[in-house]
C-alpha cells in the first residue's frame, strides 16, 4: 500500500461522522421522531386535566382529589427528569428515549381499565416517571447529532411538538369523553402513544455523536452548588415553579367552572378552548425576538404582567371576557417561559444541561403542588378561591422578575 493510500485510509477511519443536516432523509426522520415523540409525551401527560369533572362523578371524589390524576404524573416527572438526564449520559439518547416512550404507552393503555381511582394514581404516577425520559434527553439529541446550522428548526419542531401535544391530548379527551366515557378516551390516547413509539423506533436516525459520560457524584454537586451560587439562577428556578403553578392550577379548574351554570358548556366545548394553547408557539417564537432586542429582564416582568391581566378578565360574569382572558392569560405564560427558559440557558455555559433539567424539575413541581394546593381553594371558594391562588403565585412572580432579576446585569460574552 502507498503511503498516501495508507494516510487516506488512516483519514477516513478518525474522520468525525457527519452530522444530521437539512435535506437530508436521515434528518427529516429525525424531525419525524422527535415530533411525534414530544407530542405523545404531552397528550399522555395532561390528557386526564379536561375529564376532571368527568372522574369525579365516576369515583365520587372531590375535585381537589381529581386534580391529583394531573399532579402525580407531573411530580413524578418533575423527579425522575435528572435521572433520567444522567442514565442518557451514560447508556445513550436513543435507549433512554425509546424505553420511556415505550413504557408509557403500556402504562396509558392500562389505564381505562382501572377498578378505583386509586389505581388510577398510581398509574399516572408511573406514566410521569416514564415520561422524564424524553424530554430529559431529547435536546442532548437534538444537539449531538443535528448539525449546528440546523438545529434551529429541528428544535422549534420538537418544541411544537410539545405544545400541539398538550393541546391535543386535551382536546382528544374530551371530545371522546364526551361521546362515549372517559374510560375511552384515555384509551385513545394510548393507542395514540403506541403509534407514536412505533414511529420513533422506526424513524428515529441512529446516534453518530454520542460519548459515554461518567456521572461522578462529586462533579454533579459541584455544579450544582455553582448554578445556585448564581446571582439569578435559583430566582429563575423559583420562577418557574411558580409560572407552571399558577398556569396548571388555572386550567385544573377552568373546566369545573364552565360545566356549571351559568354557563353549562359541553365537555367538547371545554376541550375546545384548550385550543388557546396554539397561541403558545407563537407567543414563544415573538418573545423571543422582543426579548433579544430589549433584553430579558426587561421582558419577563411585562409579561408575567400580561398572565396578572388575563386572570383578572376571567373573574367575569360574561362567557366571551372570560375566554379572552384564559386567551390572554395563556399568551402571557407561554412568552413569560420562553423568555426565562432561554435565560437559565444564557447563563448556564457550560452547565446548560444540568441548568434545563432544573428549570424543567422546577416547572413541573409548581404544576403539581400549586395545582393540587388550587383544589381546597376550589372547594371552599370556587373560582374566586382558584383566582386567589394563581394570584398570589403571579404577584411573587412579579416581585421577582419586576424588582430583583430586573436589577442583574446580563452576563458578558465571551
Amino acid at each position: 500500500m502507498s503511503e498516501n493510500a495508507a494516510v487516506s485510509t488512516e483519514a477516513e477511519l478518525t474522520e468525525e461522522p457527519p452530522f444530521l443536516d437539512a435535506g437530508t432523509a436521515a434528518y427529516r426522520r429525525a424531525n419525524l421522531a422527535m415530533f411525534v415523540g414530544g407530542f405523545a409525551t404531552f397528550a399522555m401527560l395532561y390528557g386526564t386535566q379536561p375529564i376532571l369533572p368527568l372522574l369525579c362523578e365516576a369515583f365520587d371524589i372531590s375535585p381537589a382529589s381529581a386534580s391529583l390524576s394531573v399532579s402525580a404524573g407531573t411530580a413524578a416527572l418533575a423527579l425522575l427528569l435528572i435521572p433520567a438526564s444522567i442514565l442518557s449520559d451514560r447508556i445513550g439518547r436513543m435507549r433512554v428515549m425509546k424505553t420511556s416512550l415505550t413504557l408509557a404507552a403500556i402504562v396509558a393503555l392500562a389505564s381505562p381499565f382501572v377498578t378505583d381511582f386509586n389505581q388510577l394514581l398510581v398509574l399516572r404516577a408511573l406514566l410521569g416517571a416514564a415520561l422524564a425520559g424524553l424530554p430529559a434527553a431529547a435536546m442532548a439529541y437534538l444537539g449531538e447529532e443535528i448539525a449546528p446550522q440546523a438545529q434551529g428548526r429541528a428544535m422549534g419542531l420538537y418544541i411544537a411538538g410539545n405544545a400541539l401535544g398538550g393541546m391535543s391530548g386535551r382536546f382528544i379527551s374530551a371530545l371522546v369523553a364526551q361521546w362515549s366515557s372517559w374510560r375511552i378516551a384515555l384509551g385513545v390516547l394510548g393507542v395514540l402513544g403506541v403509534i407514536a413509539a412505533f414511529l420513533f423506533w422506526r424513524s428515529l436516525p441512529a446516534s453518530r455523536h454520542f460519548s459515554p459520560r461518567a456521572a461522578r457524584p462529586a462533579r454533579i454537586l459541584s455544579d450544582v452548588r455553582a448554578l445556585f451560587s448564581d446571582e439569578a439562577m435559583p430566582w429563575l428556578f423559583l420562577t418557574a415553579f411558580l409560572l407552571m403553578g399558577a398556569f396548571i392550577g388555572l386550567y385544573n379548574y377552568l373546566g369545573f367552572r364552565l360545566m356549571e351554570a351559568p354557563f353549562g358548556l359541553s365537555q367538547s366545548a371545554i376541550g375546545a378552548i384548550f385550543g388557546l394553547y396554539l397561541l403558545g408557539t407563537w407567543a414563544s417564537a415573538w418573545s423571543g425576538q422582543l426579548a433579544d432586542r430589549h433584553g430579558r429582564r426587561n421582558i419577563l416582568w411585562i409579561m408575567v404582567s400580561v398572565m396578572a391581566s388575563g386572570l383578572l378578565a376571567t373573574l367575569s360574569p360574561a362567557l366571551p371576557i372570560i375566554i379572552a382572558g384564559v386567551a390572554v392569560y395563556t399568551f402571557g405564560f407561554f412568552a413569560a417561559h420562553s423568555v426565562a427558559s432561554g435565560w437559565v440557558a444564557r447563563r448556564a455555559n457550560e452547565r446548560r444541561a444540568l441548568a434545563a433539567a432544573l428549570y424543567l424539575s422546577s416547572y413541573y413541581l409548581g404544576a403539581s403542588v400549586i395545582g393540587t394546593l388550587a383544589g381546597p381553594a376550589w372547594t371552599l371558594h370556587a373560582w374566586g378561591g382558584v383566582a386567589l391562588v394563581v394570584g398570589t403565585c403571579l404577584a411573587a412572580t412579579l416581585l421577582l422578575a419586576g424588582f430583583h432579576l430586573r436589577r442583574i446585569e446580563p452576563p458578558r460574552l465571551p
